[in-house]
């Protein structure tokens, strides 16, 4: 979280500010020997310097002061996106929690992504939208301060880096079908879960113990501009998760590509092209037994061949449906937040550790595309499970009774609709 350092000459003449300039800034201990300068501004003079001393903050940069108009439509939009971050979540967890089919040890993650993306609905955004709109003037104390830059560090942190597990997961899934199912238990995911929270929490608690603290001065919040904890912080929390994710993508990719070479459907001639002998009857069309016994071996060889191929035309749908979905996921993540840990990055380097010389227009667009990732993480796997997504729909519309037994009605039906079909080939 990154809020805006207000300039100190535009609170010496702003109205609000103008009473209380002498006691906002104390005057510092020891000022460097210059001359004085003489004549009326000579007063002025060492009150400017004393502020400018004080802060070290001053980046040349304007707070916005809105209109009325601005603030309503900043306003609205800001609240749309955290209602929705906290209704689609909401509706992951709740899903989950209640339909039995849902309740499997791969779904801990989501949760966990849920819970995170639904904690900065919650804990984070609504300061920063009174933040944004007072102009990127930091209200509500020092002491709060530190605690709300942990929350918001913690929750987004712990939202990337369960986007990586679930992605090394899904490559696993697919890359050890044999295998990783069964190792694929409560336990594991929970120890996975535990250590995404884990390492979020080492990004969050060095600036409260002393390492790295965070910039708290009057009516200033800002996540510390440290050159070592920067780079620990963003490599961490974005770098190295980007890193993973991207390299599970490219893997997954693979083997859907490999996949689809391998068990591509395979172009039988058709029974009836066949010198005109249909497999299915045979027995009524060959009058000689040398035909009719090489139709039925042909026949039994396409029967065979199909029916093996059957299950690798399930592990190639799965393969493309996984590459499809990561890919999204991926692509979303980096689109979000690739902006905002960028600029994170550089800031300390351009601007220095006690200031932000960032346009405030622009470090509030990019911080906001970022929450939005939290926003999109609910809708991404709604639209690609099929369960995930009735659940919705069935609560949304006040009809959960009996939502289990609909749901496995439901997946009854297609399953039997895949047997017929595969049946029908055959």
């Amino acid at each position: 979280m990154m809020l805006r350092v207000i300039p100190d000459q535009f609170m010496a003449h702003h109205p609000r500010f103008a009473e209380n300039t002498e006691h906002d800034y104390p005057t510092p201990k020891s000022l460097p020997d210059s001359p004085m300068p003489e004549g009326p501004t000579a007063a002025a003079e060492p009150d400017l310097l004393s502020s400018n001393l004080t802060n070290s903050t001053d980046c040349g940069e304007e707070i916005l002061l809105y209109g009325d108009t601005e603030k309503i439509v900043i306003g609205t939009v800001l609240s749309i996106i955290t209602l929705m971050t906290i209704a689609g979540n909401s509706l992951v967890i709740i899903s989950v929690c209640i339909v039995k089919k849902l309740r499997q040890p791969s779904n801990y993650l989501v949760i966990s992504l849920a819970a995170a993306d639904l904690s900065v609905a919650f804990a984070v955004m609504p300061f920063v939208i009174i933040t944004d709109l007072v102009g990127g003037e930091w209200l509500f104390g020092k002491v709060f301060c530190n605690v709300f830059i942990a929350m918001d560090v913690m929750c987004c942190t712990a939202s990337i880096m369960t986007l990586c597990v679930i992605s090394v997961d899904r490559y696993l899934g697919i890359t050890r079908p044999l295998t990783y199912p069964v190792r694929q238990n409560g336990k594991l995911m929970a120890k996975m879960v535990f250590i995404v929270w884990l390492l979020s929490a080492s990004i969050t608690l060095p600036p409260l113990f002393g390492w790295a603290k965070n910039v708290t001065i009057e009516r200033v919040c800002l996540i510390s501009q440290n050159f070592g904890y920067t780079v620990y912080s963003t490599g961490v929390a974005f770098y190295i998760p980007l890193t993973v994710m991207l390299t599970m993508y490219s893997q997954i990719y693979k083997a859907a590509k490999v996949s689809a070479e391998k068990h591509r459907f395979m172009n039988f001639p058709r029974p009836q092209e066949q010198e005109g002998v249909y497999c299915m009857d045979a027995g009524v069309r060959g009058h000689h037994s040398s035909k009719r016994s090489k139709a039925v071996e042909e026949c039994a060889t396409l029967s065979k061949l199909l029916r093996q191929d059957r299950k690798n035309i399930s592990i190639f749908k799965r393969e493309q449906k996984a590459a499809r979905t990561l890919g999204i996921i991926v692509g979303a993540f980096s689109f979000c937040w690739f902006p905002f840990f960028l600029m994170s990055t550089a800031r300390p380097f351009i601007c220095g550790i006690q200031c932000s010389c960032m346009p405030l227009r622009l470090e509030r667009t990019l911080l906001w595309l970022g929450y939005t990732n939290s926003l999109i993480n609910p809708l991404i796997y709604a639209f690609f499970n099929r369960d995930l997504r009735t659940t919705f729909w069935n609560l949304l519309r006040c009809q959960y009774r009996n939502i289990n037994r609909r749901l496995s009605a439901a997946s009854m039906h297609e399953a039997l609709k895949v047997t017929e079909r595969h049946e029908g080939i055959l």
